[in-house]
């Protein structure tokens, strides 16, 4: 007797029976991979280069041309050389703008609180400089005054450093001398070494991230990194935070390379490009 199919694609003794895999059409996962080659190239390809790239034969490749160029997905230089048509531009930048770097980071979030088991903040530029907007609590407690609505001093925490790190100096500057200036009033013996100050600043711009040990805070130390967008400016921050027997803040640590790889991946999926990958 021939057993039938049961509801929602179990057999009759209501045994699950494995997904079939959808199937797509191959022509365009090629095109696809004809246009991703050429976003990667980052300029205009010979025909030889791009067949070898998508592992097409030069000859299959030049009817997928056609068609991407009849689309205006893809160009033809004068010199023969293909590249990014307008109408990919266009697509580009619509998926760009409908990307928010806040809304993607809240979604985002609970994973590398998870990872780490530290807390995570989210903090933005405002007008009272480093902002934080949005905290992700963890089993691991820690004693200091971190809520949405606070902030983070650009003088003394790796947040705030790092952002004086990656925008206009004409945006901070006056954050940064209205904190030198309470502190020097409530406190005669303040010093401050600017110069020393300056240069910590750019080694934070040359690497990518700063870290603070027990600094403000004692007990307390945190790991900080940028968020950037398709144009380079730095949209938020993203700090992970924890008691510092906990954290190890090394290049290496479990606690930088999970911070660097959450915001590097949010960083390329709003379309944003370091140095040394236009390169």
């Amino acid at each position: 007797m021939r057993r039938g199919r049961g509801v929602d694609g179990n057999d009759e003794n209501g045994i699950e029976k494995p997904a079939k895999a959808q199937r797509g059409i191959r022509s365009l996962e090629t095109a696809g991979a004809i246009l991703q080659a050429m976003a990667e190239a980052g300029g205009p390809m010979k025909l030889r280069d791009l067949a070898e790239a998508v592992e097409v034969a030069p000859a299959q490749l030049h009817p997928y041309l056609v068609s991407l160029r009849a689309m205006r997905m893809v160009e033809q230089t004068g010199s023969g050389l293909y590249g990014l048509g307008p109408f990919a531009l266009e697509v580009g930048l619509a998926r760009l703008r409908a990307q928010d770097a806040y809304h993607e980071a809240i979604l985002r979030i609970d994973q590398l609180a998870e990872e780490t088991h530290l807390m995570v903040a989210l903090s933005v530029w405002g007008p009272h400089g480093a902002t934080i907007v949005h905290v992700r609590e963890t089993i691991a407690r820690i004693h200091a005054n971190v809520r949405a609505g606070g902030g983070f001093a650009l003088t003394s925490t790796a947040t705030g450093r790092l952002f004086v790190a990656y925008l206009p100096e004409a945006m901070t500057e006056p954050q940064i001398r209205a904190e030198l200036a309470e502190q020097a009033s409530t406190d005669p013996r303040f010093a401050f070494d600017e110069a020393a100050y300056r240069t910590q600043v750019a080694q934070i711009r040359e690497r990518g991230w700063e870290t603070t040990t027990d600094l403000p805070i004692p007990g307390v130390s945190a790991v900080a990194a940028p968020v950037c967008d398709y144009t380079g400016t730095m949209k938020l921050a993203v700090t992970v935070i924890g008691p510092t027997q906990q954290i190890d803040l090394g290049c290496d640590g479990p606690a930088v390379r999970a911070t660097l790889d959450f915001t590097r991946r949010l960083s390329a999926d709003l379309g944003y490009r370091s140095a040394r990958a236009r390169g």
